[in-house]
């Protein structure tokens, strides 16, 4: 069975950094991406970031780009989203997802198989 997990939230203000882990066990799993995406309180689920885990592809939203970094840890099965000059606007829950094949679109939440249960990320202006 596989799971995915998160962590790493928490409560920081505008300006600051604060990085995400994500950890996909289950022994023979191995992802063909795994991404990020985050749901603001009464909008819509909406993607942040993924990563390919082979070639190591990076697709970003435009709203994070140049702010946020996603990276991987093959051996341990972990994805990290480094948030940096946080915004108040980046408050939400952070959901961190795994695709176990190519589906053509990493920005999809239909491209993913596995899904954690969230962390929340709060931003103070």
């Amino acid at each position: 069975q596989v799971q995915v997990v998160e962590s790493g939230g928490g409560l920081v203000q505008a300006g600051a950094s604060l990085r995400l882990s994500c950890a996909a066990s289950g022994r023979t799993f191995r992802p063909y991406a795994m991404g990020w995406f985050r749901q603001a309180s009464g909008k819509e689920r909406e993607f942040v970031a993924a990563i390919t885990w082979s070639a190591g592809v990076i697709y970003y939203a435009d709203s994070v780009k140049g702010r946020f970094t996603i990276s991987r840890d093959n051996a341990k099965k972990t994805v990290y989203l480094q948030m940096d000059s946080l915004k108040s606007e980046d408050t939400a829950v952070y959901y961190c997802a795994a695709g176990r094949y190519y589906t053509g679109s990493h920005y999809s939440q239909t491209s993913y198989d596995y899904w954690g249960q969230g962390t929340q990320v709060t931003v103070s202006s």
